[in-house]
């Protein structure tokens, strides 16, 4: 057997040996680390949603205790005046308290006033919870009671798990012997369950009940990684399970950028087995060897410019030439790379920026809810109430005596509370003036040329619903033109682009969730307008959703104009496309025949050429 065939059998066994480990490393080593990153964050998910469930019980007790401090609450639990209950404790109240039960009991625990109402409609309620004559002897809350304390938690009841939170009843001054305790409950209901997770940014769910204390479950399915957290109530026993579901993009991404690096390792181990073929070949060993000693001195002094000379026609010869044309392309692509390689290191360096920005502004989130909740806690009402009194000409001197001192605690109250919100705000004045000098910095180190790519509109489409939220694209069918096909292939900004269509989309989605149907159609055309100075791109979007008044169509493309409210605002906003567009050379306008008619966006983008001066032909 010669030569040839041994050298090729060798390779073959060392390349399939190669494919092999690296098979086994990804399925064993890579893989797996990807899905440890998707557990970790789905538990991460977990935890926020037991903090977002904290917050709410929190906001429960904040109600309860303001009106267990409230001197009307007090005189009721003494003379049992129904005017109050009327007056005070109505479906108005409960709903805008958003709960569905109130039940205030005296200091031995009996019940001596409850209500159970719908908050959507006001619609009274059977409830068992508020059916109780006095709290269970074994009622956990006895203790809290005793002592005045206040409370939150969970209890089972006829319609569900419900959200509970007391507080003990006090003279309204925040002192005196407490005459009883004031409990509020609302139902864990799918629309509160919803909110729960809107603040926690998780899609969480009920599970049937988990029995096995507050630990955590995690499974995994081809397409989601899904964690469900158990809940005690106030016995310390399990009552509620909720389950986060996490898609698994993470691994998706992982195997997808796996793969691509398994191409690439597969591309250099055939560039490397075939010098090593060349390297093997013997028949021409003294110019091979000199071909091996330039290589090396190249790859060690990385000097692309030296030349490898060598005399004649032969195959050598022309290796030595096109070996030194190698080397100018190489020379060439290590150039661009470099280029390349800077301008990348300033995108890592603006990642690291918005990443540190978002951190910065997670402490003012915290430090506005705190002054939110603070605010809400002032006792302006009975302030207000005192001074009205006092301005009575007549009156008891010991109640008006009582009220002058009241009015003093409370101005003293608000003094610290201004104290303490001016220590808030000076705090986040600096915060957020940091915030601006790090995005100014960042605005004159990061402008780049946008990347022209040729792109096809309906896969651009495509693409651009893969990153519109699922509530969006559940609520809103896209329909695409004929036209679009018939465009072809176009030479644009395509990440620009994108960008621009999804948030035309998510307007689409809202516009149709504002005529409260179930579902609408966006339908996206488009066409080539031949110009003097060149060919645009026209994009036509057009909704059946809920129309533009006319007063709004320019209004609508002004920075901070906004007709949704931040839960529900996914999009970058009109503004940005505005501005995107006009940087592009574009521009962007609205038209629609009214509220209620619907609206559509155009799109005028335009087009680059080939580097011959040639356009792109439809295929």
């Amino acid at each position: 057997m010669s030569i040839r065939p041994k050298v090729i059998a060798f390779v073959a066994i060392l390349f399939a040996g190669l494919i092999a480990t690296e098979i086994f490393i990804q399925e064993h080593v890579l893989l797996p680390s990807f899905a440890a990153l998707e557990r970790n964050h789905a538990h991460t998910s977990m935890n926020r949603i037991r903090f977002a469930t904290g917050r709410t019980l929190e906001e429960l007790e904040l109600t309860a205790a303001d009106w267990g401090n409230w001197a009307d609450v007090y005189q009721y639990i003494t003379d049992r005046n129904p005017a109050f209950v009327a007056a005070n404790i109505t479906p108005v109240a409960m709903k805008q308290l958003k709960i569905n039960s109130m039940m205030i009991v005296d200091s031995a625990g009996n019940n001596v006033l409850a209500t159970a109402r719908d908050i959507d409609t006001g619609q009274p309620m059977s409830l068992d919870w508020t059916k109780l004559r006095s709290l269970p002897a074994d009622f956990p809350w006895r203790a809290n009671l005793k002592d005045g304390r206040s409370a939150t938690g969970f209890i089972r009841t006829d319609l569900g798990v419900m959200m509970i939170a007391g507080a003990p009843i006090l003279n309204g001054s925040g002192g005196g012997r407490s005459r009883g305790m004031i409990i509020v409950g609302r139902l864990l209901t799918p629309e509160v369950l919803k909110r729960i997770g809107g603040q926690a940014q998780a899609s969480v769910s009920m599970a049937p009940l988990a029995h096995g204390g507050t630990s955590e479950m995690e499974t995994e399915t081809e397409n989601l990684t899904r964690v469900f957290g158990t809940f005690l109530d106030v016995y310390g026993m399990p009552v509620l399970t909720l389950r986060v579901d996490v898609p698994r993009e993470i691994t998706a991404r992982g195997r997808t950028a796996v793969l691509v690096a398994s191409g690439y390792l597969v591309v250099a181990a055939i560039a490397v087995l075939l010098l090593l073929l060349v390297v093997l070949n013997r028949v021409v060993l003294h110019p091979l060897a000199r071909v091996t000693e330039h290589a090396v001195a190249v790859g060690r002094g990385r000097d692309l410019t030296s030349r490898l000379v060598i005399a004649g026609n032969d195959e050598i010869a022309r290796l030595a030439t096109e070996f030194n044309r190698m080397c100018d392309s190489v020379a060439e692509s290590r150039r661009q790379l470099v280029d390349q390689s800077f301008q990348s290191g300033f995108a890592e360096l603006a990642r690291g920026v918005m990443h540190n920005i978002g951190n910065a502004m997670t402490p003012v989130g915290v430090r506005l809810a705190a002054l939110g909740a603070r605010l809400r806690a002032t006792p302006l009402a009975d302030l207000e109430q005192a001074a009205a009194e006092l301005a009575v000409a007549d009156g008891d001197p010991a109640r008006r005596a009582d009220l002058v001192e009241f009015i003093r605690l409370g101005c003293r109250h608000m003094q610290s509370l201004v104290e303490e919100t001016q220590a808030d705000v000076d705090t986040m004045t600096r915060q957020t003036g940091i915030v601006q000098s790090t995005l100014s910095e960042q605005m004159r180190t990061s402008r780049t040329e946008e990347v022209v790519e040729s792109v096809r509109l309906p896969e651009l489409i495509a693409q651009s619903l893969e990153i519109v939220p699922d509530e969006c694209r559940e609520r809103l069918r896209v329909e695409t033109d004929e036209s679009l096909s018939q465009v072809g292939v176009v030479r644009v900004a395509r990440t620009v682009l994108r960008l621009i269509l999804q948030n035309l989309i998510i307007n689409a989605s809202d516009a149709v969730r504002d005529t409260e149907r179930g579902r609408g159609t966006l339908r996206v055309a488009a066409a080539i307008v031949h110009e003097a100075d060149g060919d645009q791109l026209h994009l036509r979007c057009e909704d059946d959703g809920i129309g533009i008044a006319p007063e709004r169509l320019e209004l609508i493309f002004q920075q901070g104009f906004s007709t949704k409210s931040r839960r529900t605002n996914h999009g970058i906003g009109l503004h940005w496309c505005a501005n995107a567009l006009a940087a592009l050379g574009g521009r962007i306008w609205a038209a629609s025949a009214g509220p209620g008619l619907g609206a559509s966006l155009h799109v005028i983008l335009p087009l680059h050429m080939l580097d011959n001066g040639r356009s792109i032909p439809s295929t």
